[in-house]
Formats: C-alpha cells, sequence, structure tokens
C-alpha cells in the first residue's frame, strides 16, 4: 500500500469563527474540509490560530479580577491554554462526527495542549507586532492603555486592537508525543495559537507575554514531523503579487527563489500575507520534496490534486 501524504494544515482565523456560536458552526465547515483530505488518502495533523479567542479569554480574566480584588491577572500565556483547549475541544468533537459521518471509524481524534520555547531575548519583546482579541474605538483603546497597560494600535482602519509580542518558535516541547500519536495513526489539533509560548529557565518552563505566529509555529511542526505538505489556509484562493491593485497578479506555482525575491520586493503585507508566504517558503526549502501551499480552506482538496491554491517548492 502506497504511504499516506503527511500534511500539517494551519487553520486561519475564517476557519474558527469569532465568537462561541460562531466556532461551533465555523468547525463543521471545516472539519468537512479536513475528512476531504483524509479520503484523499492523506495524513492529517491540524495547527490553528486563536487571535480573536485568546482575546476574548483575557477579556473575561480580566473582568474577573474586577468582581473579586483577590482574583490576580491571568498570564497571557495561561490565556493562550485556555483558548488552546476550547478550541481543540470543538474542534475534536466535530472532526469525530464528520469522520464517523463518512464511516471512517479507525482514525482517534485528540487535542495536544502544546507548549512552544521561545528565546528570552527575542527582539520582538521590545517590538509587540501581533494583534489578539477584538477591534475597538479609538476611545475604547485608550481606557484600555490606561487602565491595562495594553499596547493598542490601529488595524488597516477596522479599528483599534491590542498587540503583543510575537517571537519566533524554537522548540515544540510535546514534539516526541505528538509524533507518537501521529504515527499511530491518530488525527492530532497541535500548536493551537502558535503554542503556549514558553522560555527555559533550567528545568522550568516559564510562561511568555507573546503570542506565537501560528504560521510560524505550524511550518516547524510540519518539519518535526517530516511531514510532505504545510497547507496555510487563508481568506483567499491564492497568493497574489500587487494585491488589490490593477495590476493584480495571482501566483500559481512559485519557487523559494522567486517567492524571496517577491518578499524583498514588498508585495506582502506585515502581520498578514507576509508571515503565511514566508512559512511557506521555510517549509519548502527546508527539504527536497516537500511543498507549501496556501488557499482557502474550501479549496484545499482540490490544491492537494494542484487544482488551484499558490504552491511553493525549491
Amino acid at each position: 500500500m502506497a504511504k499516506k501524504r503527511r500534511i500539517v494544515i494551519a487553520l486561519g482565523g475564517n476557519a474558527l469563527g469569532n465568537t462561541l456560536p460562531e466556532q461551533m458552526a465555523a468547525v463543521k465547515i471545516t472539519a468537512r474540509a479536513i475528512v476531504d483530505l483524509i479520503e484523499e488518502g492523506c495524513e492529517v495533523v491540524v495547527a490553528h490560530g486563536n487571535g480573536p479567542q485568546v482575546g476574548m479569554v483575557n477579556n473575561a480574566m480580566i473582568a474577573l479580577t474586577h468582581e473579586d480584588e483577590k482574583q490576580p491577572n491571568t498570564p497571557l500565556s495561561v490565556c493562550v491554554a485556555m483558548s488552546q483547549a476550547y478550541i481543540g475541544y470543538d474542534l475534536q468533537n466535530a472532526l469525530r462526527e464528520e469522520l464517523l459521518n463518512r464511516n471512517i471509524t479507525n482514525i482517534p481524534v485528540a487535542t495536544m495542549i502544546t507548549q512552544v520555547r521561545v528565546d528570552a531575548d527575542d527582539p520582538a519583546f521590545q517590538s509587540p507586532s501581533k494583534p489578539i482579541g477584538k477591534f475597538v474605538s479609538a476611545e475604547q483603546a485608550k481606557m484600555m492603555e490606561e487602565n491595562f497597560n495594553y499596547i493598542m494600535k490601529e488595524d488597516s482602519g477596522r479599528g483599534y486592537r491590542r498587540v503583543v509580542a510575537s517571537p519566533k518558535p524554537v522548540e515544540i516541547i510535546e514534539i516526541g508525543t505528538i509524533r507518537t500519536m501521529v504515527d499511530s495513526g491518530d488525527l492530532v489539533i497541535a500548536c493551537g495559537g502558535g503554542g503556549i509560548p514558553v522560555t527555559r529557565q533550567g528545568n522550568h518552563l516559564k510562561g511568555a507575554s507573546a503570542v506565537i505566529d501560528k504560521d510560524f509555529a505550524s511550518c516547524l511542526l510540519a518539519k518535526e514531523l517530516d511531514a510532505d505538505y504545510l497547507i496555510i489556509l487563508t481568506a483567499v484562493e491564492k497568493v497574489a503579487l500587487n494585491f488589490g491593485q490593477p495590476d493584480e497578479k495571482w501566483l500559481d506555482s512559485v519557487s523559494v527563489e522567486e517567492a524571496r525575491n517577491y518578499i524583498n520586493e514588498g508585495h506582502f503585507a506585515a502581520g498578514s500575507m507576509l508571515p503565511k508566504v514566508e512559512a511557506a517558503v521555510d517549509f519548502a526549502s527546508s527539504k527536497p520534496g516537500r511543498t507549501a501551499l496556501i488557499t482557502l480552506l474550501e479549496k484545499s482538496r482540490d490544491a492537494i490534486q494542484g487544482a488551484t491554491g499558490t504552491t511553493f517548492h525549491l
């Protein structure tokens, strides 16, 4: 029997919704797309973002401190852990249900609460840039800066959001367990929200006030699992040059050398398409035969068949 293609899927926010009811509906659609890939003969590992969710958890924890003065403020790393668990809860149930609906009964589904080590000296801690939580008005942003010591930034004309440090992932702490589960045939959800950010202090892992970019964490996960594909799912079917301009050009297949040139020319927006392209290039260049894809969730099956999406290769 032919070896299954191992795929790490990085789910964007559009695959999860912005509220609990939206998430419960969204994961059903997401589960169908993922199980489509399993029916194509792929071995799938799922990673996901947590931008809106970790912000909601953090806001809820702040509200708790206002209700009970004995309650200390909850560290952001703990909020990431909470978001991993409740997103994983919805995702794994939706995936299990979809598998059973298709009479696939031999694939266990599990969420691994995942810590990801970052460098305590990463320069990202000096220049927070990762948006989390909901959009707020200028007045609300000012209040949050004054009351909670948050750093708030305007986001593409859509309002203000809190920004936190986004250091690069260095090590996936639970990779041995994840690898064992994947090798035994489990459908694993891991590195949720980019992973719980931790720094090493001797034998102790200390939570960091940060959010790791899920695309970079997914890339590291894919490399550590020796995956054949990294599929980064986003809100567009393909990557474009001069996006939104009259001379917009959609990309089908791109070499890592071409993609690096496009990055250097400034074609991709920081905090949007840039980290996705950088992660795709990193994975595709890490070993011969590895391929990265960027496309829409609902087009993932077509993309793996070569019918759409933007492919990155050596």
